[in-house]
């Protein structure tokens, strides 16, 4: 591994390529920033947020987006509180994260290594590259089931009539066609991040992009419904403020699969990584943590809600009256996205809805998988010790690439959320790490903070390892201890949910 005696080997090497002028001119703005009241700093941040729309292009995939289509469809407005109350602890962390790395501008992993220990550091990245391969089956799942459904919605098939249905051979052609399609757009869009400062404005800004496309897809459903009176505003109201698990099979796997979904242990490798490949420095702490805030919780937070709600006021709706029926009445550990499109078909008039719903997952699963991408060519060079160069930042992004083969899994939609449960399990062991290295004034010196604003810090970071760890044990019974003495677990009828 380089060693970090010069500023292009203390961050990621593209770092250097910005102009050093530019970037002074950036922390003399942030300095005179700092002197104003927070609500006079908002527009001069907003113009250099970038960072975080990444971490919310890897969340904003099919994990977040099955997890809120089974929690609207099967649990209402209940679990509205859920996607809030998971960022807000993720975005604490990822404010930790920020601190550590940029108050001397280090590699995150190097100082795990160095800092805490070898192994936690090579687990750490040993987590990351495992869970975003089997995510990225996931994403792939999504994208077929959504290429899929326009092709029916084209060739005019209609789900009550097999004999319309299209032949097994032009289903393929059409999955495999259209997860082609978009991981060659991610190719490009990776590669060009992995080479120079313009190309990770032009990667920032299709994430951005994306990001407001897919929410409009989904807004344009919750708008139509409020239009039409078929909100629950006092329900809504309630979802968000009222914390509480609701009853019914699949409950405590949801959340479960939502707060896996919110912040996964890639998220928490790349962020370091892509906040250096800007060239920030400790200047850049305050910027940070507006950016952590507006392009990554609000986004979140929206979009998952919206997708909620849409669904909510449509599926969960049908036994009143004004809902729609999924078809094949599944449960939540068999709803597949074509279904959850297919409800909305009459929504917007014709399929209109049901091809909102489906490039609004397309969306979604686009932005995670180049995310994922960018993640990998990161991840291995630091993994192996291996010196930074743009070949091999280009031949890493294609590590996850085998699950393309996703799209040809016929898989249901309930797969990406257990893959954000089991990528749980081995969050606590960064959030741990996270919180002591944000405390060790040894390395950090004053960049620890005083009073009580360290002291409530650390509260919120101390609450997000609790519930990292309490998701972990639950997961570790549910899809560990349980699936090897499947005779002890049948007899409690806890485990229904």
């Amino acid at each position: 591994m380089a060693n970090n005696s010069s500023p292009s080997t203390t961050g990621l090497p593209m770092t250097s390529k910005w102009d050093p002028a530019k970037i002074e001119q950036e922390r003399q703005l942030l300095v005179e920033l700092d002197q104003r009241p927070w609500w006079k700093r908002l527009g001069g941040y907003y113009k250099l947020t970038g960072p975080a729309w990444l971490q919310s292009a890897m969340t904003l995939g099919a994990g977040s987006a099955t997890a809120s289509v089974v929690a609207g469809a099967f649990f209402g407005y209940q679990l509205l509180w859920v996607q809030p109350a998971a960022m807000l602890l993720g975005v604490f962390m990822m404010a930790a994260l920020a601190n550590i790395t940029l108050t001397k501008g280090e590699r995150a992993y190097e100082i795990v290594r160095r800092e805490l220990h070898p192994s936690v550091a090579f687990l750490w990245a040993l987590a990351t590259i495992i869970a975003t391969i089997v995510w990225h089956f996931g994403q792939y799942a999504l994208l077929g089931g959504a290429f899929k459904d326009l092709a029916d919605v084209a060739a005019g098939v209609k789900t009550e009539d097999p004999s319309t249905a299209l032949s097994p051979a032009t289903e393929t052609l059409v999955r495999l066609g259209g997860g082609l399609l978009i991981l060659g757009i991610n190719i490009v869009l990776t590669w060009n991040y992995g080479s120079k400062p313009k190309g990770i404005r032009l990667y920032e800004t299709f994430l951005r992009w994306m990001i407001r496309l897919t929410m409009l897809a989904f807004l344009s459903v919750v708008l139509l419904q409020l239009v039409n009176s078929k909100l629950d505003l006092g329900g809504i109201l309630r979802g968000f403020f009222t914390i509480r698990i609701p009853e019914g099979p699949g409950a405590t796997t949801t959340i479960l699969g939502a707060l896996g979904a919110a912040v996964g242990i890639n998220m928490t490798f790349l962020y370091p990584y892509s906040i250096l490949a800007k060239g920030w420095g400790p200047q850049h702490k305050g910027l940070a943590r507006f950016d952590l805030v507006l392009s990554l919780f609000v986004p979140y937070v929206v979009l998952t809600s919206l997708i909620i709600i849409g669904m909510a006021s449509t599926v969960h709706n049908a036994a009143a009256g004004y809902g729609t029926v999924l078809p094949g009445n599944p449960t939540p550990a068999d709803l597949k996205p074509i279904q959850a499109a297919q409800a909305l078909a009459g929504l917007l008039g014709s399929s209109l809805g049901r091809i909102v719903f489906d490039l609004g997952f397309i969306g979604m699963a686009c932005g995670a998988i180049s995310a994922h991408m960018v993640c990998c060519g990161f991840t291995v060079c630091e993994m192996f010790k291996l010196e930074y160069t743009p070949a091999r930042y280009k031949m890493f992004t294609l590590v996850p690439a085998v699950g393309l083969l996703g799209v040809l899994v016929k898989s249901p939609i309930w797969l990406p959320v257990v893959a954000s449960a089991l990528a749980f399990t081995v969050l606590p062991i960064a959030y741990i790490s996270f919180l002591i290295l944000n405390n060790k004034r040894s390395y950090l010196g004053d960049a620890v903070g005083r009073g009580w604003r360290r002291v409530a810090f650390n509260v919120v970071l101390v609450v997000a390892v609790i519930m990292a760890l309490i998701g972990s044990a639950i997961n570790i019974k549910d899809r560990v201890i349980d699936k090897i003495f499947p005779s002890q677990s049948s007899a409690s009828p806890a485990r229904k949910g």
